[in-house]
């Protein structure tokens, strides 16, 4: 990657002031724009929008860059930024890389001559995103469940990335873990990681901790009911989620909902997987 890239970086959580300073100490001059709640951003200049777009060749926006397809993911800036011809017409010529990028480009038509990345699609942030967002269900667990994790009964639906680390970890802290998936191969795998596998149509019996990653309804009304008022069910999948809340709901479980940890736990590491994923788009 070229010396000559000067970063931008707009918007976002806690993550893309970590990234901006990040960057900055690898010896790139980086601007930075809507981060002002977050105080001052070291080894970073602070720049107004046209600015930033002026000075910087690579443009990082936030994961996600929207969330609602009219303003940019800026909690902690001191105005709103909206999307429109305007804003996509500052970065024209530019390399810009966001997250989850879909309503972002739905703004302006002008998206499709820029052609972003998406850096939340690489398979380098999902297997590093994994690690924070598994040891923040975790803590979650400690936090609100009445017992320990030692001796307890888990459940864990899927058996992706996410799944697999918080298997390593809670079969660490000495929990009797079951994990449920659909492939007959996960199913063998389960057992090199010495967690006892489960189908999903074996998974009707009493939890003290379960946590869903699948995004798909797993957790239907006859494994709910199975469960008492002292389970802890933790969502960690994306929308619609795994879990029927209205029938949760209905038996009084104690559900939370935890999207997106790796911003929320973790964000000076989430910032490093970001990091290495925007240097690899850069490099390719």
């Amino acid at each position: 990657m070229p010396m000559i890239n000067t970063f931008g970086v707009i918007g976002g959580d806690e993550r893309m002031k970590y990234l901006a300073q990040s960057i900055a100490a690898d010896g790139y001059p980086v601007c930075v724009c809507g981060l002002e709640k977050l105080g001052t951003c070291r080894g970073a200049a602070e720049c107004d929008l046209p600015q930033l777009a002026a000075k910087s060749s690579v443009i990082l926006l936030p994961l996600p860059a929207t969330k609602d397809g009219l303003l940019l993911n800026a909690p902690y800036a001191e105005n709103e930024i909206r999307l429109d011809d305007d804003f996509a017409r500052l970065f024209m010529h530019k390399t810009v890389c966001g997250g989850m990028l879909q309503r972002l480009t739905a703004s302006s038509s002008l998206w499709r001559e820029i052609e972003p990345e998406d850096y939340y699609r690489r398979e380098e942030l999902a297997v590093g995103n994994a690690i924070p967002t598994a040891e923040g269900a975790v803590g979650i667990a400690i936090r609100e469940y009445p017992g320990t994790i030692n001796g307890a009964k888990c459940l864990i639906t899927g058996f992706g990335r996410i799944g697999k680390n918080l298997a390593i970890i809670l079969r660490g802290m000495g929990a009797e873990v079951f994990c449920a998936a659909r492939k007959k191969a996960d199913l063998m795998q389960m057992r090199a990681f010495g967690v006892q596998p489960l189908t999903y149509r074996e998974i009707g019996r009493r939890f003290d901790l379960i946590f869903n990653t699948v995004p798909a309804k797993v957790l239907t009304s006859p494994v709910l009911m199975q469960q008492t008022r002292d389970t802890l069910i933790i969502e960690l999948a994306s929308a619609p989620g795994g879990i029927d809340l209205k029938r949760a709901e209905e038996l009084h479980l104690h559900v939370i909902d935890a999207p997106s940890l790796p911003g929320r736990v973790a964000p000076k590491t989430a910032a490093e997987y970001i990091k290495e994923a925007v240097y690899n788009i850069l490099e390719e």
